[in-house]
Protein backbone atom coordinates (compact mmCIF):
# COMPACT_ATOMS: atom_id res chain seq x y z
CA UNK A 1 0.00 0.00 0.00
CA UNK A 2 2.60 2.57 1.03
CA UNK A 3 4.54 2.19 -2.23
CA UNK A 4 1.59 3.66 -4.12
CA UNK A 5 1.20 6.69 -1.87
CA UNK A 6 2.85 10.09 -2.38
CA UNK A 7 6.43 10.18 -1.08
CA UNK A 8 6.20 13.85 -0.08
CA UNK A 9 3.35 15.43 1.90
CA UNK A 10 0.55 17.06 -0.09
CA UNK A 11 -1.04 20.29 1.10
CA UNK A 12 -4.78 20.01 1.76
CA UNK A 13 -7.55 22.58 1.96
CA UNK A 14 -11.04 21.72 3.19
CA UNK A 15 -13.97 23.94 2.21
CA UNK A 16 -17.04 23.29 4.36
CA UNK A 17 -17.28 22.40 8.05
CA UNK A 18 -20.57 20.50 8.31
CA UNK A 19 -21.19 16.77 8.70
CA UNK A 20 -19.23 15.77 5.60
CA UNK A 21 -16.56 18.38 6.29
CA UNK A 22 -15.84 16.68 9.59
CA UNK A 23 -15.76 13.30 7.78
CA UNK A 24 -13.14 14.62 5.36
CA UNK A 25 -11.11 16.11 8.22
CA UNK A 26 -11.13 12.78 10.05
CA UNK A 27 -10.02 11.00 6.89
CA UNK A 28 -7.16 13.41 6.21
CA UNK A 29 -6.01 13.12 9.82
CA UNK A 30 -6.08 9.31 9.79
CA UNK A 31 -5.08 8.17 6.30
CA UNK A 32 -1.33 8.03 7.01
CA UNK A 33 -1.90 6.42 10.41
CA UNK A 34 -3.83 3.58 8.79
CA UNK A 35 -2.12 3.16 5.42
CA UNK A 36 1.30 4.77 5.87
CA UNK A 37 2.94 7.13 3.41
CA UNK A 38 3.64 10.82 3.80
CA UNK A 39 1.26 12.53 6.21
CA UNK A 40 -0.77 15.22 4.39
CA UNK A 41 -0.24 18.83 5.45
CA UNK A 42 -3.60 20.22 6.55
CA UNK A 43 -3.15 23.81 5.43
CA UNK A 44 -6.48 25.66 5.32
CA UNK A 45 -10.00 25.15 6.67
CA UNK A 46 -12.46 27.39 4.85
CA UNK A 47 -16.04 28.29 5.75
CA UNK A 48 -18.25 31.23 4.79
CA UNK A 49 -18.77 31.91 8.51
CA UNK A 50 -15.37 33.22 9.72
CA UNK A 51 -15.91 32.45 13.41
CA UNK A 52 -16.78 28.86 12.57
CA UNK A 53 -13.68 28.36 10.44
CA UNK A 54 -11.42 29.90 13.11
CA UNK A 55 -12.96 27.83 15.89
CA UNK A 56 -12.84 24.52 14.04
CA UNK A 57 -9.45 24.81 12.32
CA UNK A 58 -7.46 23.58 15.38
CA UNK A 59 -10.09 20.93 16.18
CA UNK A 60 -9.98 19.61 12.61
CA UNK A 61 -6.18 19.77 12.60
CA UNK A 62 -5.70 22.60 10.07
CA UNK A 63 -2.93 25.19 10.37
CA UNK A 64 -5.12 28.20 9.54
CA UNK A 65 -8.59 29.27 8.51
CA UNK A 66 -10.22 31.37 5.80
CA UNK A 67 -13.65 32.67 4.89
CA UNK A 68 -12.88 33.13 1.16
CA UNK A 69 -12.77 30.04 -1.02
CA UNK A 70 -11.14 32.07 -3.80
CA UNK A 71 -8.03 32.52 -1.63
CA UNK A 72 -7.82 28.74 -1.21
CA UNK A 73 -7.55 28.28 -4.97
CA UNK A 74 -4.72 30.83 -5.13
CA UNK A 75 -2.76 29.31 -2.24
CA UNK A 76 0.53 27.81 -3.48
CA UNK A 77 0.74 25.54 -0.43
CA UNK A 78 -2.51 23.74 -1.39
CA UNK A 79 -2.29 20.71 -3.70
CA UNK A 80 -5.68 19.08 -2.99
CA UNK A 81 -9.05 20.70 -2.29
CA UNK A 82 -11.79 18.85 -0.39
CA UNK A 83 -15.20 20.37 -1.18
CA UNK A 84 -18.12 19.64 1.18
CA UNK A 85 -20.28 22.73 0.60
CA UNK A 86 -23.98 22.88 -0.42
CA UNK A 87 -24.77 21.46 -3.85
CA UNK A 88 -25.20 24.80 -5.60
CA UNK A 89 -21.53 25.64 -5.07
CA UNK A 90 -20.09 22.42 -6.45
CA UNK A 91 -19.69 23.66 -10.03
CA UNK A 92 -17.88 26.95 -9.37
CA UNK A 93 -15.61 25.60 -6.64
CA UNK A 94 -14.64 22.38 -8.44
CA UNK A 95 -13.93 24.13 -11.73
CA UNK A 96 -11.97 26.90 -9.99
CA UNK A 97 -9.83 24.31 -8.20
CA UNK A 98 -9.08 22.50 -11.46
CA UNK A 99 -8.25 25.75 -13.22
CA UNK A 100 -5.84 26.55 -10.37
CA UNK A 101 -4.11 23.19 -10.79
CA UNK A 102 -5.51 21.51 -7.66
CA UNK A 103 -6.67 17.91 -7.31
CA UNK A 104 -10.35 17.76 -6.23
CA UNK A 105 -12.22 15.57 -3.74
CA UNK A 106 -15.89 16.55 -4.06
CA UNK A 107 -18.88 15.30 -2.11
CA UNK A 108 -21.87 13.95 -4.00
CA UNK A 109 -24.18 14.77 -5.67
CA UNK A 110 -21.85 16.08 -8.34
CA UNK A 111 -23.99 19.02 -9.51
CA UNK A 112 -27.41 20.64 -9.53
CA UNK A 113 -28.13 19.79 -13.16
CA UNK A 114 -26.92 17.39 -15.82
CA UNK A 115 -25.55 20.34 -17.80
CA UNK A 116 -23.46 21.40 -14.81
CA UNK A 117 -22.15 17.84 -14.41
CA UNK A 118 -21.16 17.84 -18.10
CA UNK A 119 -19.28 21.13 -17.62
CA UNK A 120 -17.42 19.69 -14.64
CA UNK A 121 -16.54 16.50 -16.50
CA UNK A 122 -15.23 18.57 -19.42
CA UNK A 123 -13.17 20.73 -17.06
CA UNK A 124 -11.62 17.61 -15.54
CA UNK A 125 -10.96 16.10 -18.98
CA UNK A 126 -9.07 19.25 -19.96
CA UNK A 127 -6.68 18.66 -17.02
CA UNK A 128 -5.79 14.96 -17.24
CA UNK A 129 -2.81 15.61 -14.95
CA UNK A 130 -5.20 16.28 -12.07
CA UNK A 131 -7.17 13.69 -10.10
CA UNK A 132 -10.87 14.15 -9.37
CA UNK A 133 -12.87 11.99 -6.99
CA UNK A 134 -16.49 12.06 -5.86
CA UNK A 135 -17.47 11.11 -2.32
CA UNK A 136 -19.21 7.78 -2.90
CA UNK A 137 -17.79 6.26 0.26
CA UNK A 138 -20.16 3.27 0.34
CA UNK A 139 -18.10 1.81 -2.52
CA UNK A 140 -15.18 1.52 -0.08
CA UNK A 141 -16.55 -0.85 2.54
CA UNK A 142 -14.72 -4.20 2.74
CA UNK A 143 -18.03 -6.01 2.22
CA UNK A 144 -18.80 -4.12 -0.98
CA UNK A 145 -15.29 -4.57 -2.32
CA UNK A 146 -15.50 -8.31 -1.65
CA UNK A 147 -18.91 -8.58 -3.30
CA UNK A 148 -17.76 -6.63 -6.34
CA UNK A 149 -14.82 -9.02 -6.69
CA UNK A 150 -17.19 -11.99 -6.55
CA UNK A 151 -19.28 -10.51 -9.36
CA UNK A 152 -16.24 -9.63 -11.48
CA UNK A 153 -14.77 -13.12 -10.96
CA UNK A 154 -17.98 -14.71 -12.28
CA UNK A 155 -19.16 -16.28 -9.02
CA UNK A 156 -22.78 -15.39 -9.88
CA UNK A 157 -22.48 -16.41 -13.52
CA UNK A 158 -24.55 -14.45 -16.01
CA UNK A 159 -26.26 -11.56 -14.21
CA UNK A 160 -30.04 -11.63 -14.58
CA UNK A 161 -31.36 -8.83 -12.38
CA UNK A 162 -30.66 -6.15 -9.79
CA UNK A 163 -33.18 -4.99 -7.18
CA UNK A 164 -32.14 -2.01 -5.10
CA UNK A 165 -33.52 0.50 -2.59
CA UNK A 166 -32.08 3.38 -0.60
CA UNK A 167 -34.52 4.68 2.00
CA UNK A 168 -34.14 7.07 4.94
CA UNK A 169 -36.65 8.96 7.08
CA UNK A 170 -34.84 12.24 7.72
CA UNK A 171 -37.60 14.16 5.89
CA UNK A 172 -40.59 12.07 7.01
CA UNK A 173 -41.80 14.63 9.57
CA UNK A 174 -44.08 17.17 7.80
CA UNK A 175 -43.07 19.76 10.42
CA UNK A 176 -39.42 19.59 9.34
CA UNK A 177 -38.63 23.18 8.30
CA UNK A 178 -38.21 24.10 4.67
CA UNK A 179 -34.60 24.65 3.61
CA UNK A 180 -32.41 25.08 0.53
CA UNK A 181 -32.41 21.30 0.19
CA UNK A 182 -36.05 21.51 -0.94
CA UNK A 183 -35.29 23.81 -3.89
CA UNK A 184 -34.14 23.06 -7.42
CA UNK A 185 -32.00 26.20 -7.52
CA UNK A 186 -29.84 25.37 -4.50
CA UNK A 187 -30.54 21.71 -3.74
CA UNK A 188 -31.07 20.24 -7.19
CA UNK A 189 -32.65 16.79 -7.06
CA UNK A 190 -34.18 15.61 -3.79
CA UNK A 191 -34.08 11.96 -2.76
CA UNK A 192 -32.35 11.10 -6.04
CA UNK A 193 -29.52 13.54 -5.37
CA UNK A 194 -29.20 12.88 -1.63
CA UNK A 195 -29.66 9.11 -1.62
CA UNK A 196 -30.42 7.57 -4.99
CA UNK A 197 -27.09 8.52 -6.52
CA UNK A 198 -25.35 6.29 -3.93
CA UNK A 199 -27.46 3.34 -5.04
CA UNK A 200 -26.75 4.14 -8.70
CA UNK A 201 -23.00 4.25 -7.97
CA UNK A 202 -23.12 0.73 -6.55
CA UNK A 203 -25.51 -0.51 -9.22
CA UNK A 204 -23.22 0.61 -12.07
CA UNK A 205 -20.14 -0.77 -10.31
CA UNK A 206 -21.80 -4.18 -10.04
CA UNK A 207 -24.00 -4.38 -13.15
CA UNK A 208 -22.35 -2.09 -15.68
CA UNK A 209 -23.93 0.77 -17.67
CA UNK A 210 -27.66 1.49 -17.69
CA UNK A 211 -29.10 1.35 -21.22
CA UNK A 212 -32.63 2.58 -20.51
CA UNK A 213 -35.15 3.28 -17.79
CA UNK A 214 -38.68 4.30 -16.91
CA UNK A 215 -39.29 6.17 -13.66
CA UNK A 216 -41.75 8.14 -11.57
CA UNK A 217 -41.06 10.66 -8.82
CA UNK A 218 -43.32 11.88 -6.03
CA UNK A 219 -43.44 14.86 -3.66
CA UNK A 220 -45.16 13.38 -0.62
CA UNK A 221 -45.06 16.57 1.48
CA UNK A 222 -45.76 19.44 -0.94
CA UNK A 223 -45.04 22.33 1.46
CA UNK A 224 -43.04 22.86 4.64
CA UNK A 225 -43.04 25.56 7.32
CA UNK A 226 -40.61 28.45 6.97
CA UNK A 227 -40.19 31.95 8.41
CA UNK A 228 -42.57 33.27 5.74
CA UNK A 229 -45.20 30.56 6.12
CA UNK A 230 -45.73 27.29 4.26
CA UNK A 231 -43.21 27.13 1.41
CA UNK A 232 -43.45 24.73 -1.57
CA UNK A 233 -41.12 21.76 -1.87
CA UNK A 234 -39.69 21.68 -5.39
CA UNK A 235 -37.84 18.37 -5.56
CA UNK A 236 -38.86 14.76 -5.10
CA UNK A 237 -39.33 12.94 -1.80
CA UNK A 238 -39.17 9.56 -3.53
CA UNK A 239 -38.56 7.89 -6.87
CA UNK A 240 -39.03 4.46 -8.41
CA UNK A 241 -37.67 3.08 -11.67
CA UNK A 242 -37.45 0.03 -13.88
CA UNK A 243 -34.14 -0.36 -15.69
CA UNK A 244 -32.41 -2.28 -18.46
CA UNK A 245 -28.63 -2.63 -18.37
CA UNK A 246 -26.38 -2.69 -21.42
CA UNK A 247 -25.70 -6.36 -20.63
CA UNK A 248 -29.39 -7.16 -21.12
CA UNK A 249 -30.04 -7.68 -17.40
CA UNK A 250 -33.05 -5.98 -15.82
CA UNK A 251 -33.30 -3.91 -12.68
CA UNK A 252 -35.57 -2.12 -10.25
CA UNK A 253 -34.71 0.95 -8.19
CA UNK A 254 -36.44 2.86 -5.39
CA UNK A 255 -35.38 5.66 -3.08
CA UNK A 256 -37.17 7.74 -0.44
CA UNK A 257 -36.32 10.38 2.14
CA UNK A 258 -39.73 9.95 3.82
CA UNK A 259 -39.61 6.20 4.61
CA UNK A 260 -40.41 6.14 8.32
CA UNK A 261 -38.18 3.84 10.33
CA UNK A 262 -35.44 3.62 7.72
CA UNK A 263 -32.10 5.19 8.65
CA UNK A 264 -29.57 4.06 6.03
CA UNK A 265 -31.40 1.29 4.18
CA UNK A 266 -29.11 1.04 1.16
CA UNK A 267 -29.98 -2.50 0.21
CA UNK A 268 -29.89 -4.61 -2.92
CA UNK A 269 -29.95 -8.12 -4.38
CA UNK A 270 -28.33 -9.48 -7.51
CA UNK A 271 -29.60 -12.67 -9.12
CA UNK A 272 -27.41 -14.62 -11.55
CA UNK A 273 -27.26 -17.97 -13.29
CA UNK A 274 -24.89 -19.42 -10.66
CA UNK A 275 -25.95 -17.61 -7.50
CA UNK A 276 -27.25 -14.53 -5.74
CA UNK A 277 -25.93 -11.77 -3.46
CA UNK A 278 -27.74 -9.54 -0.99
CA UNK A 279 -26.58 -6.64 1.16
CA UNK A 280 -27.94 -3.91 3.45
CA UNK A 281 -25.81 -0.92 4.52
CA UNK A 282 -27.59 -0.87 7.90
CA UNK A 283 -25.76 -4.18 8.41
CA UNK A 284 -22.64 -3.12 6.54
CA UNK A 285 -20.35 -5.68 8.16
CA UNK A 286 -22.02 -8.67 6.56
CA UNK A 287 -23.33 -9.87 3.22
CA UNK A 288 -25.22 -12.95 2.12
CA UNK A 289 -24.18 -15.23 -0.74
CA UNK A 290 -26.01 -18.13 -2.37
CA UNK A 291 -24.25 -20.48 -4.77
CA UNK A 292 -26.01 -22.94 -7.06
CA UNK A 293 -26.55 -26.23 -5.29
CA UNK A 294 -26.70 -24.76 -1.80
CA UNK A 295 -29.92 -24.84 0.20
CA UNK A 296 -29.97 -21.11 0.89
CA UNK A 297 -27.80 -18.10 1.66
CA UNK A 298 -24.57 -18.11 3.68
CA UNK A 299 -23.73 -15.13 5.91
CA UNK A 300 -20.24 -13.67 5.43
CA UNK A 301 -18.80 -11.35 8.11
CA UNK A 302 -16.21 -8.71 7.31
CA UNK A 303 -12.67 -9.41 8.43
CA UNK A 304 -9.02 -8.96 7.49
CA UNK A 305 -9.38 -11.37 4.55
CA UNK A 306 -11.48 -8.70 2.81
CA UNK A 307 -9.98 -5.56 1.19
CA UNK A 308 -8.71 -2.85 3.57
CA UNK A 309 -10.29 -4.26 6.75
CA UNK A 310 -6.99 -5.52 8.18
CA UNK A 311 -5.40 -2.07 7.96
CA UNK A 312 -7.84 -0.94 10.67
CA UNK A 313 -8.31 -4.09 12.75
CA UNK A 314 -6.69 -7.56 12.72
CA UNK A 315 -9.75 -9.42 14.04
CA UNK A 316 -12.73 -10.61 12.00
CA UNK A 317 -16.22 -9.55 13.03
CA UNK A 318 -15.02 -6.46 14.90
CA UNK A 319 -16.87 -4.16 12.50
CA UNK A 320 -16.03 -1.42 10.06
CA UNK A 321 -17.71 2.01 10.09
CA UNK A 322 -18.94 4.96 8.05
CA UNK A 323 -15.86 7.09 8.68
CA UNK A 324 -13.46 4.24 7.98
CA UNK A 325 -14.91 4.13 4.46
CA UNK A 326 -13.89 7.79 4.10
CA UNK A 327 -10.32 7.00 5.14
CA UNK A 328 -10.13 4.35 2.41
CA UNK A 329 -11.49 6.93 -0.03
CA UNK A 330 -8.72 9.38 0.96
CA UNK A 331 -6.15 6.60 0.45
CA UNK A 332 -7.55 5.89 -3.03
CA UNK A 333 -7.31 9.60 -3.92
CA UNK A 334 -3.69 9.78 -2.75
CA UNK A 335 -2.80 6.60 -4.64
CA UNK A 336 -4.21 8.03 -7.85
CA UNK A 337 -2.30 11.29 -7.34
CA UNK A 338 0.89 9.23 -6.89
CA UNK A 339 0.28 7.52 -10.23
CA UNK A 340 -1.42 4.42 -8.92
CA UNK A 341 -4.75 2.97 -10.04
CA UNK A 342 -7.66 5.39 -10.31
CA UNK A 343 -10.49 3.94 -8.23
CA UNK A 344 -12.96 6.79 -8.79
CA UNK A 345 -15.69 7.63 -9.31
CA UNK A 346 -13.96 10.53 -11.06
CA UNK A 347 -15.90 13.36 -12.73
CA UNK A 348 -16.39 11.29 -15.91
CA UNK A 349 -18.03 8.43 -13.97
CA UNK A 350 -19.88 11.01 -11.89
CA UNK A 351 -21.43 12.39 -15.07
CA UNK A 352 -22.61 8.86 -15.89
CA UNK A 353 -24.26 8.58 -12.46
CA UNK A 354 -25.87 12.01 -12.90
CA UNK A 355 -27.14 10.99 -16.34
CA UNK A 356 -29.04 8.10 -14.75
CA UNK A 357 -30.62 10.03 -11.85
CA UNK A 358 -31.58 13.01 -14.01
CA UNK A 359 -33.17 10.65 -16.53
CA UNK A 360 -35.23 9.25 -13.65
CA UNK A 361 -36.24 12.77 -12.65
CA UNK A 362 -37.51 13.69 -16.12
CA UNK A 363 -38.97 10.31 -17.16
CA UNK A 364 -42.50 10.94 -15.92
CA UNK A 365 -43.39 7.32 -16.57
CA UNK A 366 -41.96 7.29 -20.11
CA UNK A 367 -39.16 5.01 -21.26
CA UNK A 368 -35.84 6.79 -21.85
CA UNK A 369 -32.93 5.31 -23.79
CA UNK A 370 -29.53 6.35 -22.38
Amino acid sequence: MTAMLPETPLGVALIGTGFMGKCHAMAWNNVATVFGGARPRLEVLCDAVPDRARALAPQFGFARSSEAWQSVMEDPLVDVVSITVPNGLHLPLACAALEAGKHVWLEKPMALTLNEAAQMAASAASRPDLVTMLGYNYLRSPAFQAMRALVEDGALGQLYSFRGVYDEDYAADPDLPWSWRHTLQDGGLGALGDLGCHLVSQMIALMGPVAGLCAQTHIAIPARPSATGMTPVENEDSAMAMLRFASGAQGSFATSRVARGRKCHLAWEIHGSLGSLRFDQEHMNEFWLHRRGEAGFTRHLTGPDQPDFGAFCPAAGHNFGFNEQKVVEARDLLQAIAGGPACGPDFARGHEIETVIHAMARSGGQWIEL
